[in-house]
């Protein structure tokens, strides 16, 4: 289970002087009076799911596992980052399993979409396209470059059966699509914005073609929900982290860096990202997300964050027991100098490495430090922290009092994108 560690944060926290504005927060999300209330969907969705839904995803998932090569997940932004996140971090970086998942439709690049189109052409493959309106521009267009390419390999009828849609439940481009092609459908609900999709079809379809049990993601989910609800701040641990980044935000540390030890988490820092990025930027306020893993990127900001400005800190995710043990071998010749090592496994290493890091950060660095630990992570620690981020993210735009589930800014790009595109009405 998590645990929450305040004690390398350089200064305590006052959580009573925040008790009564979160007794008021916890109270409109709850009641779902505040700012963007409408998409507050994801806030019960671990209880309120669709069941038939989620066995028919359970269904379909072995479907694609059984006859086909590759499934392309073709979204942007929510649209996939959370099921990438939740696949690398339990199958690992190199999963040798008899279905590869790969990602499109979250870039322009033509080389990039030239060589997943390659790559994909001679292998079976299917399709899960995510957009809510089915006319985002990314997604859209590698949609449309690999649904001609799977006709053309297998013709239309044989490509209905490999083109699985996740999307709103009743209008849009492609729902109308899938609806006049006969694709397979998941819903995408309307009261759920892309960030906060995980637990939908959006982020469990994927997972499921992967071999993740998603039940027990989902029970993870449940079990989060349960023990962060509530604006009681001596149980709910999702409120404290917010009142820290709060704080820490108040005291002249704008920047918060998301670390983790393990590289299968890189994808988990993409989603935290997103998430805290595109709910709290907005009227000049907000943190900026960062995200680093270490010990690889110590030796690339590990010079900035010790000795650089200050004004970040850090919060660190780090996995206790991780999923498999290597031990280091003792060599005759010793040139390296590591036989000191001998005998031991990687594990002890890269806690060690944890320990002295988080020593340096803090205590010569001057750095805060916010610790997250988990024993391990597996498909129900998955749920949980994923959950955790996302109440997190709640409380924290309205500390901030922004409305955390829009994002404004994000349509400026795209009009004037739109505009030098000459599409029509810009």
């Amino acid at each position: 289970m998590l645990t929450l560690n305040f004690e390398h944060l350089i200064d305590k926290i006052d959580f009573a002087k925040y008790q009564s504005k979160v007794n008021a927060i916890d109270e409109m999300i709850e009641k779902r009076t505040g700012p963007g209330n409408d998409f507050l969907g994801w806030l019960r969705y671990p209880e309120t799911y669709d069941k038939e839904e989620l066995e028919e995803i359970i269904k379909s998932a072995a479907f694609v596992r059984e006859n086909f090569e590759v499934l392309v997940v073709c979204g942007i932004g929510g649209s996939y980052l959370g099921a990438r996140a939740g696949i690398e971090a339990l199958k690992g970086l190199h999963p040798r399993d008899k279905i590869e998942i790969i990602f499109l439709g979250q870039t322009f690049s033509s080389d990039y979409i030239y060589e997943t189109l390659e790559y994909v052409k001679d292998k079976k493959f299917a399709i899960n396209v995510i957009s809510k309106s089915g006319t985002t521009t990314e997604t859209a267009i590698s949609f449309r470059l690999l649904k001609e390419l799977l006709e053309s390999k297998v013709g239309k009828e044989e490509a209905r059966k490999a083109i699985f849609a996740t999307t709103d439940k009743e209008k849009g481009a492609l729902k109308t699509l899938s609806t006049q092609e006969g694709y397979k459908t998941f819903v995408l609900p309307g009261d759920v914005g892309g960030r906060f999709s995980v637990f939908t079809a959006v982020g469990l379809f994927p997972m499921a073609v992967a071999g993740i049990d998603v039940r027990k993601v989902l029970e993870g989910a449940h079990a989060s929900m349960e023990e962060n609800r509530g604006s009681d701040l001596a149980k709910n641990k999702a409120y404290q982290y917010a009142i820290v980044r709060d704080t820490l935000l108040r005291k002249g540390y704008p920047v918060e860096m998301f670390v983790t030890y393990e590289p299968r988490l890189v994808q988990l820092g993409e989603w935290f990202k997103q998430l805290f990025g595109e709910s709290e930027g907005k009227e000049h306020k907000g943190l900026l997300p960062d995200s680093a893993t270490f010990s690889t990127d110590l030796h690339s900001l590990g010079q900035f964050i010790q000795d650089g400005s200050p004004v970040l800190f850090e919060t660190i995710l780090f996995v206790n027991k991780p999923r498999h043990e290597v031990v280091i071998p003792e060599d005759k010749e010793n040139l390296d100098g590591l036989n000191y090592l001998a005998g031991k496994n990687l594990a002890f290493v890269n806690e060690k490495a944890y320990i002295g890091t988080l020593a340096a950060h803090e205590e010569t660095g001057r750095v805060p430090n916010m610790l997250l630990n988990l024993d391990k992570l597996d498909e129900f620690e998955l749920g949980y922290i994923l959950y955790f981020f996302m109440k997190t993210c709640a409380m924290s735009g309205y500390l901030l009092e922004v409305n955390p589930f829009n994002q404004p800014g994000v349509e400026v790009y795209k009009k004037n994108m739109f505009h030098l595109l000459g599409k029509k009405g810009y």
